[in-house]
């Protein structure tokens, strides 16, 4: 993606050392970032820091640079505003419409999207106060993010730390490239998400399984979990970070995934399965380490697995949950991958099916993907090449469609 003009804007809370982070991630992509604090957030983080790592200088007034007018410029000429941490109080004045500082003035004068990740106690969160400036905020189309639970400032701990800098940067990133990419839709609804790969014991230290790393899940689950949803995330054998305002559960073989997705399927509204599920496993688990030399077996049976997906097809009820499945294919003598998908979508039954070539580096443990997405109906939307978080917003635009029905 060619580089873009991104404003960081940095309200005054102890997170702010993480932004940081966040403005070296936007700039070793490449973008130019304008940071503006507020005066409270240079009592965490001085000036010096964010313009050694902007090469811009700061200025947290609107008295600064008069001749140039930069309270109206900079919003004017931005690509994205993002704000972190968006503290209680920056929330607030934001919701109300003041424009008493640099930053207030940017958020008042800026088309371009605009991102908010909140970092607060958890009390200030949950205030109906701060709700209702958030609620307000979102009406008017800007994306703030639910925080994250953890540590906190102290000993405390809770709902309130600010999202971490990687998952700001690729939802950020998303709106650059699709500014409507993270609407309210999935507000009020349930989703469940499978993600990694499940592993077979062989004995106590060997299994079988595949070389997914849980990444596109978990992009899922987060750009979910930004446009409104509650999200159950069934991470199988995935070592990545919570997104914020993800709810997760750690499972390891296909048997404790059926479990955990046939249990968390019941009230949910839609599934997506996008676990690489072992089709087999080993008929027996040794109890000690099978060793080489006298006494090792000539051959492994194997049995196969669950089919997790075609099960949830047959429980369901109605129309729910809405159901989504994931086809990671390398192609064969029988079938390229999108044939294969589409024989996986009709023998399933499921509504939607995902289908992505895998194998010689494409997907698995990769920050980018590309897919087509087929619909029981016989339409077909192809999702090109690029972060993994982009072809997550556009399975649930297919999702979002459904659902409204």
């Amino acid at each position: 993606m060619p580089a873009r003009r991104v404003v960081l804007g940095v309200g005054g809370g102890i997170a702010a050392y993480k932004s940081a982070s966040l403005l070296r991630l936007f700039a070793e992509a490449g973008h130019d970032v304008t940071v503006v604090p507020t005066a409270a957030a240079l009592r965490f983080v001085g000036t010096a820091t964010w313009e050694a790592l902007s090469h811009h200088p700061v200025a947290t007034e609107v008295w600064d640079d008069v001749a140039e007018v930069a309270h109206v410029a900079i919003g004017r000429e931005t690509d994205l505003v993002v704000v972190a941490p968006a503290t209680a109080d920056l929330l607030g004045r934001a919701a109300g419409g003041l424009a008493d500082d640099l930053l207030t003035n940017v958020l008042l004068t800026a088309r371009a999207p605009i991102l908010m990740a909140p970092a607060m106690h958890t009390e200030m969160w949950e205030h109906a106060a701060v709700q209702d400036n958030v609620a307000t905020l979102r009406s008017r189309g800007v994306v703030v993010l639910e925080p994250g639970e953890g540590r906190l400032t102290g000993a405390d701990t809770g709902k309130g730390r600010m999202p971490e800098p990687e998952e700001i940067r690729a939802l950020a990133e998303l709106l650059l490239r699709r500014a409507d990419a993270l609407p309210r839709d999935l507000a009020g609804r349930t989703v469940v998400v499978t993600a990694g790969g499940t592993r077979e014991p062989l004995d106590p230290v060997r299994f079988l399984g595949n070389n997914s790393s849980g990444r596109q899940g978990f992009a899922l689950a987060a750009v979910a979990a930004a446009r409104g949803a509650r999200v159950r995330l069934l991470a199988a054998n995935a070592d990545l970070p919570v997104p914020a305002g993800v709810e997760v559960e750690r499972v390891g073989s296909a048997e404790q995934l059926q479990a955990a997705t046939t249990k968390a399927a019941a009230d949910a509204d839609v599934v997506v399965m996008v676990a690489a599920v072992a089709d087999f496993r080993p008929a027996q688990r040794a109890e000690h380490k099978i060793k080489k030399g006298a006494g090792e077996p000539d051959s492994i049976p194997l049995v196969r697995n669950p089919d997790i997906l075609a099960g949830l097809v047959t429980d369901r009820t109605g129309v729910r949950p809405l159901l989504v499945g994931f086809a990671a294919e390398t192609g064969d003598a029988s079938g390229d991958p999108l044939a294969h998908g589409r024989r996986k979508l009709a023998d399933k039954g499921c509504d939607l099916m995902v289908v992505n070539r895998v194998g010689d580096q494409h997907a698995f443990g990769r920050a980018e993907n590309s897919a087509v997405i087929l619909a029981d109906d016989g339409t077909e939307t192809e999702v090109p090449l690029g972060p993994k978080a982009v072809l997550a917003a556009a399975v649930w635009d297919a999702v979002a469609a459904r659902l409204v029905r």
